[in-house]
């Protein structure tokens, strides 16, 4: 027998191991990839900052001084102003907080953010982002989606479509709530019209992460027995439906529970990480959403070591609005940046301490940005015409500033960058040409960019 089947053995250690990412094939047979790498790719997974609310570009990254010097004057005779979301238009504001250079890019950051300026050296900043909504929902749905109506499929769903999860046991696009789910709800992070297994999965940063995560039945034999019979019925009504996706996928997502049941205890072990790395990140920090945010940090770090192919982070709760300071401008932002400025840092330099953050791609950003003079005495309304987002890792060009806005920090006038550009890019860095990665519905082959997007070269490095 030994004779006879030892040729074979090689075989069978060759199947095994082509089943491991470690030694075999980049995507397991878990992932379904639709499509694959259209050309070498830069990054393997992204980390999605969200910034709900609009944080305001002219606070954080793209310093104008002309503020200062036509503070309290009236915009309106200073320059058109548009529509606003809200139409309680008042003076110009400077901006409350004082910017300076950092790192050897000498890229400006405010005060807000001491701890993310450190990382300056890391950082894309693009000045000339603009959106086709003033409206939270609206706005939402477009930057996740790259359409302004609901229903579309979310990029982490369109990523996982076209090149599928390296991990067997978790899925392939987590969203971790830290508190604030975004206006337009859990379609943010929907599949739409692609199948259901690509959709986000909602974890939490403490506790279990997912509900029901540990079996009800008193043995693993009683479990084993009834996932059996569930099972038998899905092959029953498989075959009796034609394979429905609703029912495929439905089906992927019980094997997927079942194997998450060993999975996520392991990746929820935070107080396995080191004192440093939890004291890095702010896990350790007296104000409480400065340790939500900072357990959603290290949590994102986690699923990239263990192949999760997309992150995305919403904000915690601070006890007063997220980014969106209609009034109050100066506590509410600062209240905001100190949960996560830190924490943001901190997953900055970890990834690149352990020789991540190459391969993962960070985007920060929220759907719009905030005008330059104020609503009402001491807030900022929407401006979806110029605000700032940053990359940084993945194959980005460190160090660099994109695109600008006018003297103002009012509309983007240089290197204009649209949604569906930096969608375009994001999966241009990932391997994927955006016009290629297409699914068939309603009678034309839809995309995340749909007709639009162009790769910002600006940015690769």
């Amino acid at each position: 027998m030994l004779s006879r089947c030892a040729s074979g053995f090689g075989a069978v250690a060759l199947a095994a191991l082509a089943k491991d990412p470690a030694y075999g094939l980049e995507a397991s047979a878990r992932s379904n990839a639709l499509h694959g790498l259209h050309h070498n790719a830069k990054a393997k997974r992204v980390i999605f900052l969200y910034m709900d609310g609009g944080p305001s570009q002219i606070d954080t990254f793209d310093p104008k001084p002309l503020l200062d010097k036509f503070n309290g004057k009236d915009p309106a005779k200073l320059f058109q102003v548009e529509p606003t979301q809200f139409n309680n238009n008042g003076t110009v504001l400077a901006s409350p907080w004082k910017f300076k250079p950092y790192g050897e890019s000498g890229i400006p950051i405010s005060d807000l953010f001491p701890h993310v300026a450190t990382c300056a050296d890391e950082l894309a900043v693009v000045r000339s982002m603009v959106s086709e909504f003033p409206e939270h929902t609206f706005a939402n749905y477009f930057l996740h989606t790259g359409s302004g109506l609901q229903g579309r499929p979310s990029m982490g769903a369109w990523i996982n479509y076209g090149l599928g999860s390296e991990c067997e046991n978790l899925p392939g696009f987590v969203a971790i709530n830290g508190g604030l789910i975004p206006p337009g709800g859990l379609d943010c992070f929907g599949s739409g019209f692609l199948p259901a297994s690509y959709q986000g999965s909602v974890f939490k940063p403490s506790g279990t992460a997912v509900a029901n995560i540990h079996p009800s039945e008193a043995t693993a034999e009683i479990q084993t027995s009834k996932l059996n019979l569930v099972k038998q019925l899905d092959n029953l009504a498989l075959d009796a439906f034609g394979r429905p996706d609703s029912l495929e996928s439905a089906i992927r997502n019980y094997e997927l529970a079942y194997e998450m049941q060993m999975a996520v205890p392991e990746l929820m072990s935070l107080d396995e990480e080191p004192a440093s790395i939890r004291a890095m990140y702010g896990m350790d920090a007296e104000y409480e959403p400065t340790r939500i945010y900072a357990a959603e940090c290290i949590l994102a770090r986690r699923l990239v070591e263990r192949g999760v192919r997309f992150i995305e982070l919403t904000c915690p709760a601070v006890g007063g609005d997220r980014w969106d300071q209609h009034s109050q401008l100066k506590e509410g932002h600062e209240n905001n940046a100190r949960a996560v400025d830190q924490p943001i840092a901190g997953l900055l330099k970890d990834l690149r301490q352990r020789g991540l953050l190459d391969d993962t791609l960070v985007v920060w950003a929220g759907e719009f940005g905030r005008t330059p003079f104020a609503q009402g005495k001491d807030g900022r309304d929407h401006n979806p015409f110029g605000f700032t987002v940053w990359l940084a890792g993945g194959g980005v060009k460190a160090g660099t500033i994109y695109g600008a806005t006018d003297e103002w920090g009012y509309k983007a006038i240089e290197n204009r960058v649209e949604v569906h550009d930096l969608h375009a890019t994001i999966l241009h860095l990932l391997g994927v040409d955006h016009t290629r990665s297409t699914f068939r519905f309603g009678g034309r082959d839809m995309r995340l960019t749909d007709v639009k997007g162009h790769v910002i070269d600006g940015i690769i490095g």
